[in-house]
């Protein structure tokens, strides 16, 4: 990931928390695994062609891994947001702020080398992502969002417990 030079860059996403929920339900750690997510924050172009290259060139990258990488600027989000998911998005200013936008609480986590290693970011630390809770982000209060996606995480880990789910503890 860092001889791509994208500014700001962290593996976000599915490809975290899945493999969690993946080795704690005894599925292999890339099972229901679609991509890849990498955030990187330009604000100096803001086109959708330009993020368009560097999906090609991410994709590129990663060929004999034989996994689908998607990489988005974070800085170009509150552009579409609104006409795709119909709900209004405010400008982010960096990477980590996407992270921290996140519909469900205990997804919020990112990943990136830095020159001292790897390093871990979880705003909302890791408790409830290996407890399997899930919460809607009030940083990203679109409810009928959080319930799909809450919704379509049960379908693949049963275990997971929604807090809008009847009888749980905190609904």
């Amino acid at each position: 990931m860092p001889t791509l030079g994208l500014p700001d860059a962290w593996l976000v996403a599915g490809c975290l928390f899945q493999t969690v929920w993946n080795l704690r339900s005894g599925n292999p750690p890339e099972a229901h695994i679609k991509d890849y997510d990498l955030f990187y924050f330009n604000p100096a172009d803001l086109s959708e062609a330009a993020e368009a290259r560097v999906n090609e060139q991410v994709q590129s990258s990663f060929t004999d891994l034989q996994i689908t990488v998607e990489a988005k600027n974070q800085a170009r989000v509150h552009t579409w947001y609104q006409d795709y998911f119909g709900f209004p998005y405010t400008a982010l200013h960096s990477s980590r702020d996407g992270i921290d936008r996140f519909l469900v609480t205990c997804t919020c986590v990112g990943l990136r080398a830095s020159s001292s290693g790897l390093e871990l970011y979880a705003p909302n630390g890791l408790d409830d992502l290996y407890q399997g809770r899930l919460s809607p982000n009030p940083l990203c209060s679109h409810l009928p969002l959080f319930e799909q996606k809450a919704r379509a995480y049960q379908e693949r880990w049963p275990w997971l417990q929604s807090e809008l789910d009847p009888g749980v503890i905190g609904a």
